[in-house]
Parts: structure tokens; sequence; C-alpha cells
């Protein structure tokens, strides 16, 4: 296992860093939505997205979608759908008059598949795909009455990820939780932002320039140059910031992004459920992780990333096959290629690993009896350090699903 690989293992490990935008990326254009390739021409009132939940104008979406509203009241929609009456309980809002209400939520109760193409950034409602759709990595625990689903997550992806198993889908509607490492739908937040700014940056008035060795600054400019950025758009900030942002343009030019991941989806639907989500880390442990590497870690690290820049997007079209197709030998060679680093390792894993598991054990000895959608990155789960091998350390039967 190459050791450049390491850096996108963040993909599947880490997730606060991938959904919080560093400011030297453009603005992305307006959302849209087509129902059945067709285009849903908003005049005045467009989609929007509301703490990661893509909320749409719903008269002007239902006449789209051949759909009747009946009427609205405090957040319950009854539309007639093929001459059915169907009652929703969804997140409605008021803006400027006009009602708007989760896309997928409505979508999917009126027979669609709800996909996102990164490319148009627009949300596609289809006729929803047969078959069993994409394997992923799930697993069950079982005592004393609690029951914990853990989830191995991609925290970037696409519309080719979806549907996903009816199991998971099952197991998340019967969910009374759901745990995410933090969650992401809170990133634009300013303090959030104002975290990155302050642990991400330089404070005492030195640069980027000053902190690495001049190659790599040289060749960190000329990566910047070729996406069309400044070759100086990074200056204010430390090497794991630069690694990270060099590693999202590659994975966002190749259709991936936060906005699909599976841990997004999932708080996305448990914010239409009105369902409790527990997070298991803070952005600040997260940001701090990495702001505690070794200043030649930070610098090992962003140079494996910039002298692989041409086939990074090739790794992570790998990692999203290995998702999709719930390759558990592919997984664990990745999470494997970490113990290579002693101090990343430990860091990345090994220390993360141990919390989440003894809270997963805290939710399984729970006197409530109740169900936890657990959603976290997929490295996280197998090796001799993994989740799922504490579990079982801990005297517990997990079962891959």
């Amino acid at each position: 296992m190459k050791n450049w690989r390491k850096s996108l293992l963040s993909l599947i490990i880490s997730a606060g860093l991938l959904a919080t935008a560093v400011p030297v990326m453009a603005a992305p254009q307006q959302t849209g939505l087509k129902v059945n390739d067709q285009n849903v021409d908003y005049t005045i009132n467009s989609p929007i997205v509301d703490q990661g939940t893509t909320m749409v104008p719903l008269k002007t979406t239902l006449q789209a979608m051949n759909i009747k509203l009946k009427d609205v009241e405090n957040g319950t929609l009854h539309l007639i759908v093929d001459g059915k009456e169907i009652t929703l309980k969804s997140k409605t809002k008021l803006i400027n008059g006009v009602t708007y209400a989760p896309i997928r939520v409505v979508g999917e109760a009126a027979g669609y598949e709800v996909c996102w193409d990164q490319k148009s950034r627009t949300v596609l409602l289809v006729s929803k795909a047969t078959g069993e759709g994409a394997r992923g990595f799930m697993w069950e625990v079982e005592h004393d009455g609690n029951t914990v689903y853990l989830v191995g997550s991609m925290h970037i992806a696409d519309d080719s990820f979806y549907p996903l198993r009816q199991e998971f889908e099952e197991a998340f509607a019967e969910a009374d939780y759901l745990g995410v490492e933090i969650d992401i739908s809170k990133a634009a937040d300013e303090a959030q932002q104002k975290l990155i700014m302050d642990k991400g940056m330089y404070q005492d008035g030195t640069t980027l320039k000053d902190h690495v060795s001049k190659e790599t600054y040289a060749k960190l400019g000329g990566i910047l140059k070729q996406s069309g950025l400044e070759a100086n758009a990074l200056d204010a900030f430390k090497p794991w910031v630069a690694e990270t942002t060099i590693s999202s343009l590659k994975s966002v030019k190749a259709g991936y992004e936060a906005s699909a991941g599976i841990d997004l989806y999932f708080i996305q639907k448990a914010v239409e459920r009105k369902l409790p989500v527990l997070e298991l880390e803070s952005y600040e442990s997260q940001l701090g992780m990495f702001d505690h590497f070794s200043k030649e870690l930070q610098e090992k690290n962003l140079n494996a990333v910039l002298d692989n820049f041409g086939v990074l997007d090739d790794s992570v079209d790998q990692m999203a096959e290995m998702w999709k197709t719930g390759d558990d030998q592919g997984l664990l060679e990745f999470t494997n290629s970490m113990v290579v680093d002693p101090e990343y390792n430990k860091a990345m894993l090994i220390d993360r690993n141990i919390g989440m598991a003894d809270q997963i054990d805290g939710y399984l000895k729970s006197d409530k009896k109740e169900e936890y959608f657990i959603v976290v990155g997929a490295g996280h789960f197998l090796g001799k350090d993994g989740v799922i091998q504490l579990l079982k350390d801990k005297g517990y039967n997990v079962v891959r699903k």
C-alpha cells in the first residue's frame, strides 16, 4: 500500500474537514431540480440548502410531479398521489410567503428515487431503481434489549451510491437515535467556521512559506495554479489544511462531495424525522487532532498528496467501488496502510476507536432498551484496533449484515 493513500483515508475516517469549506473555493452554483429528466422552472423562488437539507418551493415542485397538495398544517402535508391521499409529517419552512419542504421526504413518498448530480448541482427525481442497492458496510450488536447498528460511511459520495440496500433503510426506520462522528450539517455555522480559522490558520504573523521547505511550497503553488487558484491561496493556512484542501479539490472534480456522503444522507433523514442526533466526537476534537500532528508529519502528508495529485481521483474511485461492493478485505487493506506511521495511526484510529467503542458500550448497557443507528467512517471498524474488535473484546457478538 502506497504511503500517499493514507491521506485519502480521511474520506472514510474523519468527517469534519471534508464538510468544512476552506475559503479558496468558488461559490457553488444554484441548486436545481429535475423530475424524470425534465428541469423544474423556478422563476422566482429557487431551492435552498437549509442545514444540509435541500428545501424546495412546495407548490411549484408538486405541480411538476403531478401531485396535488390538499393542505399543510403544522408541518403535516396532505398530498394526493395517484388518486390516494398521503400524509407526511415533515419540516416545512415559510420563506417570503412561500412554503418550502424537504425534497427527499416528498420525492420518496411519491415513489421517486432522490439522487444528487454534483456536476450540475441538481437534485434528480427518477423512478426507483430495482435490485439490491449498494452493499456498503453494516454490523449489528445486541445486548439486554438494546440494539446498535454500526454503519461504515464514505464521507463523500455521489448519486451512484444510492439507493442503499433496503436493510439500511429498515434499520434506520426503527432507530431511536442516529449517532455520527460530528453533525456535519452544522459545518457552515459561524462557530464552526471560526474554529477552523482559529485552528487552521497561523496566528503569529507567519505564513505557510515559513513552515515548509522551498520545494514543498513550490510544488503546492504549482498544483494550486493548475487548479485555477492563486499560487499563494493557502499561505495563511497550516500544512494539514493545505493537504485536506488539495485532496478535496481532486475529489470534487471527480464528482464526489460531502453533500452526498452517507453520514449526511442519514443526518438529513434524521432531521426530517425529528430523530435525536448523537455526536460521538466534536469539531474541536477532530480539528485539534490534525492541528497536533508534528510539523514533520504535516509536511510529509502534504508532500504525499502533492506528489501523487495526478492519480488521487483514481484512488477515490477505488474507495467508492470498495464501499459500494462492501469489500471487507479492501477496507482492511486501506486501514492497515495507516500502521506504517505510528503517530498518524494512533491519532487517526487507535485513540478515536477506543472512544467510539466506549460510547457504543454505554448505549448497549443502557436500561432504555432502544435502537441506535451509528454512522462513522468505515475505516474505524476493521483491524486489530478497530471498533469491531474492541467490542468483541468487551464480550459482544458483532454480526456483519
